[in-house]
């Protein structure tokens, strides 16, 4: 079952503030699932994410076979699976408004250039899991379970319908 609640898209939004990388994965020409990791651009989450790629990325074009995607992310107890379509783009103007040194550092030759392009992927939904505490918690947690035959506590887990 699935939410479209404003507190559970904040609470995805607030997950994926504090992720640097993720996982993006696209369908190759046969079938198969790759995964590559991607650096999340710094903007407020509104469903969309956005990546920088080199224009003639191989996994470019399976996007333009199966926009189908998803995005992994997570640290420590908390973990973000989104689901959406994924589109390429030169746009300039937004090229610009999230260049950053991070960027500039994989791409210098700048976002003016033909050759670096954005990938956007369009959420449609998002399954997110948040532990509490840290590591050390959730293992506690486990642990506990074990030694009472109980259920370990882990978190808040959720699937997010996403505008």
């Amino acid at each position: 079952m699935t939410t479209d609640s404003p507190d559970a898209i904040r609470k995805v939004a607030e997950l994926l503030k504090d992720q640097r990388l993720g996982f993006l994965t696209t369908t190759m020409p046969d079938g198969r699932l790759t995964s590559r990791p991607m650096a999340l651009q710094e903007v407020e989450f509104d469903g969309d994410l956005w990546f920088f790629a080199e224009q003639d990325a191989p996994w470019l074009t399976h996007i333009a076979s199966s926009p189908q995607v998803n995005v992994g992310a997570g640290s420590g107890g908390s973990w973000i699976s989104l689901t959406g379509t994924a589109q390429v783009t030169a746009d300039v103007a937004k090229k610009k408004e999230l260049w950053n040194k991070g960027v500039e550092a994989w791409l210098p030759q700048g976002p003016e250039d033909p050759s670096v392009v954005l990938v956007k992927v369009h959420g449609d939904t998002a399954e997110y899991w948040d532990s509490p505490g840290n590591r050390l918690a959730t293992a506690l947690s486990f642990v506990k379970a074990k030694a009472t035959g109980s259920q370990p506590d882990t978190g808040d887990k959720d699937v997010v319908d996403l505008p």
